[in-house]
């Protein structure tokens, strides 16, 4: 730990969390709009190609300072790395500045940069602000008319090119008529998805997307949990009755004991009661 290549890693890695964190923590909250959090995500994407354009200098003097003060050794930039930091190609040698500028500061930026490009392309980030223009708070403070009629483009089974037309003026009409908080809902309950049919179907298909790329990405990463190399051999059932318990853990934690116990006790005779 007292060495200048886990202080600049630490460094690094300080400024890497510091750019993602916000991002970080507005993903796991149940209640952050689309709109934000696809925000949030175009500048995280800005900060970390701002660092890796102009951040080099200020990190390496943050380092340079941190070493400076608790007596730890800073390699002289210009000179030759040691030999595991070697380049086998041509047999050259790389100095200490190339090694900690370009084969970890940016490496490290480049790799978080690509991962967040590819968990949020351009086109899934579209797509999800698209979403939000159905949002009817603040009475539909962030409707977009182009931005639907794309969505409803994105899919042609659901919508044919009539529809697409036809929903431009369904949608105007609509958002004059409905202003209310609990739109999927309400909705139905005053039978306004007769009234505009091709409306309600883009409210179930934005309604849809978020919830079902989630619950996707939940079952994913539960059935790596649930199904190792120890239990290679669980079935079907029995496996997607273990992922509906983990993934839904705050109902199943609302469900009493006894209950669970009574409701086994009840499904056959039992010589001692459970």
């Amino acid at each position: 730990m007292e060495s200048f290549d886990f202080i600049f890693t630490m460094h690094l890695m300080i400024d890497i969390l510091g750019i993602m964190n916000e991002l970080s923590q507005s993903l796991q909250r149940k209640d952050q709009d689309i709109e934000n959090a696809m925000k949030l995500v175009q500048i995280s994407k800005q900060r970390l190609k701002l660092l890796s354009e102009n951040g080099w200098n200020v990190l390496l003097d943050e380092v340079s300072h941190f070493c400076a003060v608790f007596y730890v050794f800073i390699p002289n930039m210009n000179e030759t790395c040691k030999t595991r930091c070697r380049s086998v190609r041509r047999g050259e040698d790389k100095t200490n500045l190339h090694h900690y500028h370009v084969d970890l500061f940016y490496i490290v930026v480049d790799i978080q940069l690509q991962e967040l490009n590819n968990r949020f392309s351009e086109s899934s980030t579209e797509l999800l602000l698209y979403v939000s223009c159905l949002n009817p708070s603040d009475s539909f403070n962030a409707y977009d008319e182009r931005k639907l009629i794309c969505l409803a483009e994105l899919y042609p089974s659901d919508f044919s090119t009539v529809e697409v037309v036809a929903l431009k003026s369904q949608l105007s009409t609509y958002i004059i008529n409905i202003s209310i908080a609990d739109l999927a809902k309400r909705i139905v309950k005053f039978k306004k998805n007769g009234v505009y049919p091709l409306v309600y179907r883009l409210i179930t298909l934005a309604l849809t997307l978020p919830v079902a790329t989630a619950t996707v990405d939940r079952a994913f990463s539960a059935m790596k949990i649930i199904k190792h190399r120890l239990r290679s051999r669980m079935g079907d059932d029995w496996l997607n009755d273990c992922l509906v318990s983990y993934i839904e853990k705050v109902v199943f934690d609302l469900i009493p004991n006894e209950v669970v116990i009574q409701y086994y006790q009840k499904m056959q005779n039992r010589l001692i009661k459970l």
